[in-house]
């Protein structure tokens, strides 16, 4: 019988995840910004046969706090995501090409195109992460001086992927029949004009490019709120996962997947990706190691002002060296919740304030070891369904990363739970997924059947 196949997604930062990757020896000055670094990282990935090179992204600077983010520049220099996106198809052949843009802020058409068109660019291998913004920079950038509150945001996300996904369904698949014996260039009764008017958008029009070759790119969430699982089930095709251990991932995995037969969807159509950080030794001692050492060059500013961010409470006035009170922990957060969760969990166990800023890790697990012990780890939560894959961030670019893709990778490929190689082109053959049918096709062809049927008797 063939063996369950692991997914893995990668999520790319210039430097590398981790806070203080940026003041390693490898790390380039002129990273952020230089397209041949980052093709080179994606052809890296690719080598790795990766089902998807993914980017973060926010559409805001920090603007406070400027001198301690000047010693972790997280955000504050980064390429717009589709932008790098669309160089990096023209460097790459088959790996997933997916980026956060953010329901808060977009508006539907114009969103539905750049997605649409990053999908043609491409050749199939577009994904959309879907989120609602988690700080108040960017709700700056708009107008706004906080986020709307998270249920109202969610609902707002709802309607947004109603209206995306509709207007991506605008040319049936067949359109565009470039007939120039009739003089056609596409079918007119195949175009379709959306009409739609609902609580937060107002669209009378149609999408002004083909339909994507995916149908539709591929849904990316990391809902973990009950409302973000509850969206999640409705749409999502792959998941991040944010447990720390694999009773709570094996949990997590069960509850979200067992949601979804309500929308009437069918548990295999989405894939749940265990965010994990991986460093690769020649035992986990070294590797461990190598972590400590990344974590010794995090000022202490940086750490109080992650947790600052994360938990929306200023934790600066207590000793360092002593357990943070209880009574510290905010009633409620209006931003990620399992970052807050993770703060929280960490200050309950009676941890120092230093040893959170040191352990935090934005709720992903990390992994220390050999190739080995790393393809053990990852083959237990596999088989446990844990999970369906991996979404790995990698603490120092590009050495993490060349290190799982030349030492574990064959590892993993030895065992039967790996690709050798891409059998697809698009991420949806990648990931297992199938191509959304066009509505409108699918309405017309019920139509012609009822229609049938009548007469038939």
């Amino acid at each position: 019988m063939t063996k369950k196949q692991l997914a893995i997604g990668t999520l790319i930062e210039a430097y590398g995840l981790h806070a203080a990757a940026w003041l390693t020896e490898e790390a380039e000055p002129g990273a952020p910004n230089d397209i041949a670094y980052f093709k080179n990282i994606a052809q890296i990935c690719e080598k790795g046969k990766f089902d998807f090179y993914f980017i973060a992204d926010t559409p805001a600077c920090r603007t406070t706090d400027v001198e301690t983010w000047a010693r972790s520049p997280m955000y504050m220099n980064q390429l717009e995501p589709i932008t790098l996106l669309t160089a990096l198809a023209d460097a790459t052949s088959k790996i997933g090409l997916a980026a956060t843009a953010s329901t808060t802020f977009y508006e539907p058409y114009n969103l539905a195109r750049l997605y649409a068109s990053l999908d043609h660019i491409s050749n199939g291998r577009a994904g959309w992460n879907i989120v609602t913004s988690a700080n108040d920079f960017a709700a700056r950038n708009f107008g706004a001086d906080r986020l709307p509150p998270h249920n109202k945001r969610y609902a707002k996300a709802r309607e947004f992927y109603q209206v995306v996904t509709a207007l991506w369904d605008t040319w049936e698949d067949d359109a565009f029949v470039y007939d120039k014996e009739s003089g056609l260039n596409f079918d007119p009764a195949k175009m379709h004009v959306l009409d739609h008017e609902g609580e937060f958008f107002k669209v009378n029009g149609a999408l002004n490019i083909a339909r994507p070759p995916q149908g539709y790119p591929v849904i990316v969430e990391a809902g973990a709120s009950e409302t973000g699982k509850e969206f999640a089930a409705e749409t999502a095709e792959a998941v991040f996962g944010v447990a720390t251990d694999i009773e709570e991932a094996v949990a997590f995995y069960k509850d979200l997947k067992g949601r979804m037969p309500r929308f009437g969807r069918n548990p295999d159509h989405l894939k749940v990706l265990a965010g994990a950080t991986i460093v690769v030794g020649d035992n986990a001692e070294e590797a461990k190691a190598r972590f400590d050492h990344w974590q010794s060059l995090i000022h202490p500013d940086v750490g109080l002002l992650r947790i600052k961010q994360d938990i929306e409470t200023d934790l600066s006035d207590l000793p360092l060296d002593e357990p943070v009170p209880v009574d510290r922990i905010p009633a409620e957060s209006n931003h990620h919740r399992a970052y807050f969760e993770e703060i929280a969990g960490m200050i309950r166990k009676g941890l120092t304030l230093r040893q959170i800023c040191q352990q935090y890790t934005r709720s992903k697990v990390t992994i220390f070891g050999s190739p080995e012990e790393i393809a053990d780890m990852m083959q237990e939560w596999l088989e446990r369904e844990a999970c369906d894959g991996f979404m790995i961030t990698f603490p120092v670019i590009p050495s993490t990363l060349s290190d799982f893709v030349e030492k574990v990778v064959p590892v993993l490929q030895a065992r039967g739970i790996f690709r050798e190689d891409y059998t697809g082109s698009t991420l949806r053959e990648h990931l297992g997924l199938p191509r959304p049918e066009n509505r409108y096709t699918v309405a017309r062809a019920k139509a012609a059947a009822d229609e049938k049927a009548v007469a038939n008797g």
